[in-house]
C-alpha cells in the first residue's frame, strides 16, 4: 500500500513521483486534485502557499515523458551524478584556460611597457651626456711577444656604506664619490705600470656586477640611486674612464654581466630574467659612445662571457659564480672544445690565484667596493684593488701585479 505521508529524506520531487507512479500503476485510487492536496499538506505550512494540480500534474508528466523515452535508463544514480562532476571539471578547466591566457596577455602588455618606459629613460639620458673627446691614434704601436691584461670588477656603483671595526673605526667607507676616487687611482697605476713594463696593448676585463641592484628589498636602505640612474652614470663614468685611459695606450675591452646588474624585480629567482640585465645598456652605451675612438675595440662573445686569445694562450674571463675554479676550467674546457688556459673571475670580491699546470692560472680578483656587510657575515675581508697581468708568448702570466685602492 502506497504511504501517503512523506519519507525520511524524501523531497518534493522524489514524493511526487512516488504518488504519480503509484496513481498510474491503479495502487493509488485517486484524480489529481486529491493527490494534489496530500501534496500540499505535507509540503505547505500555509494553506495560502497551496498549489493546483496541475502544479503538480504536469512536472510529473513531463519526467514520465523522459523517463519512458529511455533518457535515464543507460545512467545508474551514481554514474549521473559523477557525470555531472565530470562536465563541472571541464567546465573548470575552461575557466582557468581563459584566465591563463588574460593572465599572460597582463604580463605582455606590462612587460612591453616596463621596455618601453626604460628605454626612454636610457635614451633620455643618453641625449644629456657631453660628447666625448678622442684621442689622437697611437701609432707608435708594435705588436711584440708581450701584452697586458687589466681585471677588475664588483663595483656595485650605486652603494652607499660605512663599515666598522670593533673599536668604531671605520674599516671601509663606499659612496659613488668614493668609486670615482678609486678608479681615478687605479687609472693612474694602471696608466704607471704601462709605461714601466713598455705595454702597447693592454685588453680591459669588466668581471661584472658594476652596479648593486635589487636583489632584496633590503638593497633599497644602501642605494643612492635608482637602477635606471645609476645604470647611466656608471655607464657615463666608465665612458670616461676608458675614453683616458686609451690615451696612454691601445684598449681592447670586453666586459661580463654580474647578477647584482640582473632585473629580478623583487623576490624572484636568480636567472627568472637572466636575458634583463642592466648591462647590456652599459655595453651599448661605451660601444656607441666611443665608436669613433681609434685606439678602443670592444668584443662582445655570443656566451656573454669574455674570451681572447693573447700571447697564444686563451683567455677565459667569468663573473665567478663557480664553487672551484680549477673545475671550472677544465668544465669550460670541454664545454666549448677549447683549451682554456687562464680563467679570470671576480663575484669573490678577494684576490686569489693558483697554478693548475704548465702556463695554465686561475685568478680571482678583488673588487672596486671592498668590504661590505656580506662580507663581514662571511668573515671574507679584502681590500679594495684590481690586478694587472703582463702575458709573454711561451711563458703565460710572467708578471702579476696586485694592484691597491
Amino acid at each position: 500500500m502506497t504511504e501517503l505521508h512523506r519519507l525520511p529524506g524524501e523531497n518534493e520531487e522524489q514524493f511526487i513521483w512516488r504518488l504519480g507512479r503509484a496513481k498510474d500503476s491503479g495502487e493509488l485510487d485517486m484524480d489529481w486534485e486529491e493527490v494534489a492536496n496530500i501534496i500540499n499538506r505535507e509540503f505547505r505550512a500555509n494553506e495560502d502557499e497551496y498549489r493546483v494540480s496541475s502544479a503538480y500534474r504536469k512536472p510529473y508528466q513531463q519526467a514520465k515523458r523522459f523517463y519512458e523515452s529511455g533518457v535515464f535508463e543507460s545512467l545508474t544514480g551514481d554514474e549521473y551524478v559523477e557525470q555531472i562532476r565530470e562536465s563541472t571539471r571541464e567546465l573548470e578547466k575552461e575557466k582557468i584556460k581563459v584566465q591563463t591566457e588574460k593572465l599572460e596577455l597582463y604580463r605582455w602588455k606590462r612587460e612591453d611597457a616596463r621596455d618601453e618606459l626604460m628605454a626612454e629613460k636610457f635614451i633620455a639620458a643618453m641625449l644629456q651626456m657631453p660628447e666625448v673627446t678622442f684621442p689622437e691614434y697611437k701609432c707608435d704601436r708594435v705588436f711584440g711577444s708581450r701584452s697586458a691584461v687589466l681585471a677588475f670588477g664588483d663595483e656595485h656603483y650605486g652603494a652607499d656604506l660605512r663599515i666598522l671595526g670593533l673599536r668604531g673605526e671605520v674599516i671601509n667607507e663606499y659612496s659613488p664619490e668614493i668609486f670615482e676616487e678609486r678608479m681615478q687611482n687605479l687609472l693612474t697605476q694602471t696608466i704607471d705600470t704601462v709605461k714601466r713594463e713598455q705595454i702597447t696593448d693592454l685588453h680591459v676585463f669588466s668581471m661584472g656586477d658594476f652596479t648593486d641592484g635589487i636583489l632584496r628589498v633590503g638593497q633599497l636602505m644602501k642605494l643612492r640611486y635608482g637602477v635606471i640612474e645609476g645604470t647611466v652614470k656608471y655607464a657615463n663614468y666608465i665612458t670616461y674612464w676608458l675614453n683616458e685611459l686609451s690615451k696612454h695606450v691601445t684598449v681592447h675591452y670586453q666586459m661580463v654581466f654580474g647578477n647584482h646588474s640582473e632585473l629580478r624585480f623583487f623576490n624572484q629567482k636568480k636567472g627568472s630574467f637572466s636575458d634583463e640585465n642592466t648591462g647590456l645598456f652599459v655595453r651599448e652605451l661605451i660601444k656607441a659612445r666611443l665608436d669613433g675612438n681609434p685606439n678602443f675595440s670592444m668584443t662582445v662573445n655570443p656566451t656573454g662571457l669574455i674570451f681572447d686569445t693573447i700571447e697564444g694562450y686563451n683567455i677565459l674571463g667569468i663573473h665567478g659564480e663557480v664553487r672551484n675554479m680549477e673545475t671550472a676550467l677544465k668544465d669550460f674546457s670541454m664545454t666549448y672544445s677549447t683549451p682554456i688556459d687562464i680563467l679570470i673571475g671576480g663575484h669573490m670580491h678577494h684576490y686569489k690565484g693558483e697554478t693548475v699546470g704548465v702556463d695554465k692560472e686561475v685568478v680571482n680578483v678583488p673588487s672596486i667596493i671592498g668590504i661590505d656587510s656580506y662580507a663581514i657575515s662571511l668573515n671574507k675581508t679584502s681590500r679594495p684593488g684590481a690586478t694587472f697581468l703582463v702575458i709573454e708568448e711561451g711563458k703565460g702570466i710572467s708578471i702579476e701585479y696586485k694592484i691597491k685602492l
